[in-house]
């Protein structure tokens, strides 16, 4: 695990700084700069292929991309040189925007394996699965299950949530973690990751293209990923400006500077690693 630094404070830092990315040759990233606080709340928005889903995947070392430049550190350790499990180890959580299924490997062992694991006492483990299904609404029956199979949607979004709470991690990337749930679930799922942030701390980057979650997931800051760059930085309010007005001018913005620099492939053909809706 690498060496943890921290600042003149004493105060450890998530930090994107100028990061570039590309597949195939084609860029998608066009440096994205957003640095992370404990306890804090950054939002990332966008329309669809902005980039939002990639740089989630690249934080976490998805195979496929090509970093192109620019760095991801935690507490002055530059992450992208570490295989995933590293990254998680140092203490980074991705709730995947489509949570995989793993027939044969149930809830209870992957967490007692997990590279975030900081117990390994079968009983406490126990106690703290259930627990945190308790505060999401997660039936217990789903704990002893294979990891996400034959699980809805919205239960495999509050199964990513019961895990983050399970583990605590320092900081966590959430991708379009309200896809799939009612309003309820919503409302659950969010207030439990916004008491994650007063009770332990946790940092977090959360990428959605609506502000309902952001409703109970209370933003500190909120970034309007578009082209591949952040193309505006604002405070909560920022969000609900989204929310009437939409995100044609920033792709109206893109689609004139790609036109004058001679065009640019679609999302498909620029990440086709990426989620569909990403």
């Amino acid at each position: 695990m690498p060496e943890r630094t921290t600042d003149g404070a004493g105060e450890s830092r998530f930090v994107i700084s100028g990061l570039t990315a590309s597949v195939g040759g084609k860029e998608i990233l066009r440096g994205i700069d957003i640095e992370i606080g404990p306890g804090e709340v950054h939002a990332v928005m966008g329309p669809n292929g902005a980039g939002k889903s990639t740089l989630s995947h690249i934080i976490m070392g998805k195979p496929g991309y090509e970093v192109t430049g620019g760095s991801v550190t935690l507490d002055g350790v530059d992450l992208l040189a570490q295989p995933t499990w590293k990254r998680a180890q140092a203490g980074l959580f991705l709730a995947m925007q489509y949570p995989t299924e793993v027939p044969g490997v149930s809830l209870v062992d992957m967490l007692a394996n997990s590279a975030l694991s900081t117990t390994a006492d079968e009983d406490e483990l126990d106690r703290r699965l259930k627990a945190e299904a308790d505060r999401i609404g997660f039936d217990h029956q789903f704990l002893a299950r294979p990891l996400n199979v034959d699980l809805s949607g919205g239960e495999k979004k509050r199964n990513e949530t019961l895990q983050l709470g399970v583990v605590k991690p320092r900081y966590a990337i959430l991708d379009e973690l309200d896809s799939g749930l009612d309003i309820d679930g919503l409302r659950l799922v969010a207030r439990r990751v916004e008491a994650a942030t007063e009770e332990d701390g946790l940092g977090v980057l959360v990428i959605t293209h609506y502000s309902r979650l952001l409703n109970e997931l209370k933003p500190d800051h909120v970034h309007v990923l578009a082209g591949g760059r952040i193309a505006r930085s604002g405070g909560p309010e920022l969000a609900d400006e989204l929310e009437t007005s939409g995100y044609a001018e920033y792709v109206e913005a893109e689609s004139r500077a790609e036109a004058t620099a001679g065009g640019r492939p679609s999302a498909s053909e620029l990440d086709p690693f990426a989620d569909p809706l990403a």
